[in-house]
C-alpha cells in the first residue's frame, strides 16, 4: 500500500510542478528561472512542515513528502538550468541561482519545521 501512496502523491506533483513552473516563468522576462526555484522552495516548506509536525501520520508522510514533493521538486532541472546559464554566458544568473535556492531552500524549510512544531504541538 505504501508505493501507491507515492504514486498518486508524484501523480499530483509532477504536473503541479510543470504547470506552476510555466505559470510562474510566464510571468517574467529574465533568463532566471524563476519556476523551478518557486517548486523548490515550495517543497522545501512542504518537507519541513511534514519534518516539524512529528505526530503526522506516516500514510500522510509517504503520500506527501516522497510523493508530492518527490516530484513537485527538481534538483536534476535546477542543475541543467544553471548549467545552461552558465553556458550562454549568464554566469551572474547562475551563480544568483545557486545561491538563492540554497539560501531560499534552507530558510524554507526552516521555517516549515518551525510552521510543523507549532502547528502540530
Amino acid at each position: 500500500m505504501n508505493w501507491l501512496l507515492v504514486v498518486v502523491g508524484g501523480m499530483i506533483g509532477a504536473p503541479l510542478r510543470y504547470l506552476t513552473d510555466r505559470a510562474v516563468q510566464s510571468r517574467h522576462d529574465s533568463v532566471f528561472p524563476w519556476g523551478t526555484f518557486v517548486v523548490n522552495v515550495t517543497g522545501c516548506l512542504i518537507l519541513g512542515t511534514l519534518t516539524g509536525a512529528a505526530d503526522i501520520a506516516p500514510d500522510l508522510r509517504l503520500f506527501l513528502g516522497t510523493g508530492l514533493c518527490g516530484a513537485l521538486t527538481t534538483y536534476s532541472t535546477f542543475s541543467y538550468e544553471t548549467l545552461r546559464l552558465t553556458e550562454t554566458g549568464a554566469g551572474l544568473y547562475a551563480v544568483a541561482n545557486i545561491a538563492a535556492s540554497v539560501v531560499a531552500g534552507l530558510g524554507a524549510a526552516s521555517a516549515g519545521v518551525a510552521l510543523g512544531q507549532w502547528a502540530w504541538s
